[in-house]
């Protein structure tokens, strides 16, 4: 069987996943969670093995979003001005002032995979109208304020899990805040404005099937857990 490398990559992270998630619910739970960051980082690296083209403004897109991200998760943390009062816990790795680093990781993993979902949403729906002209604009903000909605319902879906598997927790009664979920859209989509101007093939179909992977991983924990 031949595959190619979006298919195997596709392959190995269904393996990885539900490994981890029978892992979880049936038998050493701190064991599999530990596996976490790891498990992010080969997708990470999934995402650049199969990426058309890794051209100057992907890898800088990377930086940037993996360097700002875990700035704002530090931010956050020590003031509580960004998501709320919060803190994480010693199962997902080495930290910088107490913020994990694959955290940024995380960051570029989930505002890429929604922008690239959200592409490629778009361009098969601009196949199906192409006699509709639609203005370039539009097109670039639908573009923002999908893949941040996105990301804000993937973020939705993760909190409570996340929660219960030690990522991190809340300070405020251990409930998540609204204010949490305002910034989350806002700064995903601040990230997702630069994604749509940078020159970045967004076509990535690993990075749409790692979501749809992810977003099923957390939804079963998030019912069975």
């Amino acid at each position: 069987m031949n595959l190619n490398k979006t298919q195997l990559a596709t392959l190995i992270a269904v393996v990885f996943h539900t490994i981890g998630l029978i892992g979880i619910l049936f038998f050493d739970r701190g064991l599999f969670i530990k596996t976490s960051a790891i498990n992010l980082l080969l997708m990470l690296v999934f995402i650049f093995y199969t990426q058309t083209k890794i051209n100057r403004s992907f890898l800088l897109f990377f930086v940037f979003t993996f360097f700002f991200g875990i700035v704002l998760e530090i931010i956050g943390t020590k003031t509580g001005y960004l998501f709320g009062s919060y803190s994480y816990g010693n199962v997902l790795g080495p930290t910088i002032e107490n913020v994990p680093i694959i955290i940024g990781a995380n960051w570029f993993i989930v505002i890429f995979s929604c922008g690239t979902a959200i592409q490629f949403f778009m361009n098969a729906l601009l196949k199906r109208i192409a006699d509709t002209p639609i203005n370039s604009s539009i097109k670039k903000l639908s573009l923002i304020v999908d893949a941040a909605t996105m990301a804000l319902i993937f973020d939705w879906l993760m909190e409570p899990v996340a929660i219960r598997l030690g990522y991190w927790k809340w300070n405020e009664n251990g409930s998540i805040p609204l204010y949490n979920y305002v910034c989350w859209f806002i700064i995903s989509a601040g990230f997702l404005w630069i994604f749509q101007r940078m020159n970045i093939n967004k076509d990535n179909k690993f990075a749409v099937n790692l979501l749809m992977i992810q977003t099923m991983f957390f939804l079963i924990l998030r019912t069975f857990l």
